[in-house]
């Protein structure tokens, strides 16, 4: 890998590591680009503080320190900052009003929630409710005709384990989307790492039969998955295995 746009920080509660940690086995790995994207913070009026992601007052934080390393390592590498985020059209009014001060580079999609914490399912969760796998279809479809999102990360993540033809049905809805508007899907590397049920094979069938072209996420959690040169050769065969031609950069970031 040359590029990774799927990189998180400790601030989400959930990853390690150091900032600076992360930049290094970028480096390390002979990446050329590396896109910060860690999970956004929400505007929530009832006070809810989410454990998975960061707060808005670590904001000001998180910008400072990765645009420092920036200029930092402008000689070895180019570093992008942005967040990971649902598409949740009640809160979306108020995180664009949040971030319309800070300079986010980019957004990638990753629908863990289809409505807000804590009162929405994960996702991930087993579902054989058709319903549910069609509202995380539309919605993904709906949030990335915003322009706002650059790509959708883990697009398989809903954990659809009912009939197979209903999982075709609305998956191949979202993989013709994604490839009329020239958008990979991603190839999950924690997800493949640690066999998780993305990437999914069914879903990445469909992708062979619709004819998408493919990223690697790291969805990096840990710095030292950035300079695993092994983990990342496993989703280039993973792609290799379905015939699926790898974007390395995200256009207009390069």
């Amino acid at each position: 890998m040359i590029a990774n746009y799927h990189t998180h920080t400790k601030r989400c509660k959930h990853a390690n590591g150091e900032d600076r940690e992360y930049i290094e086995n970028a480096v390390q790995g002979g990446m050329k680009v590396l896109g910060f994207s860690d999970h956004c913070p929400w505007i929530y009026d009832d006070g809810f503080e989410s454990g998975t992601r960061m707060t808005p007052d670590q904001l000001d934080e998180y910008f400072k320190s990765l645009t420092d390393l920036r200029d930092e390592y402008k000689n070895d590498i180019k570093i992008y900052i942005g967040f990971e985020s649902e598409y949740i059209p009640e809160l979306m009014e108020k995180q664009i009003e949040l971030f319309k001060n800070y300079p986010v580079d980019y957004m990638i999609l990753g629908e863990h929630f289809t409505s807000r914490e804590p009162y929405s399912t994960y996702t991930g969760f087993a579902t054989d409710n058709e319903k549910e796998l069609e509202f995380y279809v539309d919605l993904i479809i709906e949030g990335m005709k915003t322009g706002m999102y650059k790509y959708v990360a883990h697009p398989d993540l809903l954990n659809f384990t009912g009939d197979e033809s209903i999982y075709k049905k609305h998956y191949k809805r979202l993989c013709e989307y994604l490839k009329s508007e020239n958008i990979p899907v991603e190839i999950n590397l924690l997800g493949l790492r640690e066999k998780r049920h993305y990437p999914n094979d069914k879903f990445f069938e469909i992708a062979k039969e619709v004819g998408n072209t493919a990223i690697i996420g790291c969805d990096a959690h840990w710095p030292q998955v950035l300079s695993s040169l092994k983990e990342q050769e496993d989703c280039v065969q993973y792609a290799k295995k379905f015939g699926l031609e790898l974007v390395d950069f995200l256009p207009d970031l390069e």
